[in-house]
């Protein structure tokens, strides 16, 4: 099965850019924006603004079993790229 994954760069409250991609089983990028809030919310980081700008999409790919299972179970799964907390 392919997934979608958008590449997404948001300034964090410190100024630090947080780059990460959102993976999801749907090529929608409402959807991944809104995946993307919600785990910035989870991680502190509820006021860092997201929009299309900051979330493109990027390309389709196969992930593991484990991604697959986390994208089947929340919706979506992110890919902390650089910092993000671990």
């Amino acid at each position: 099965m392919d997934f979608h994954v958008s590449d997404t760069y948001v300034k964090g409250k410190n100024g630090n850019t947080l780059h990460f991609d959102v993976i999801t089983d749907k090529n929608d990028l409402e959807k991944a924006i809104s995946f993307a809030k919600e785990w910035l919310q989870s991680i502190g980081e509820k006021d860092a603004a997201i929009t299309a700008q900051e979330c493109r999409f990027c390309h389709t790919q196969s992930v593991s079993e484990e991604i697959e299972i986390e994208i089947m179970t929340n919706g979506y799964f992110i890919a902390k790229m650089e910092g993000c907390p671990k």
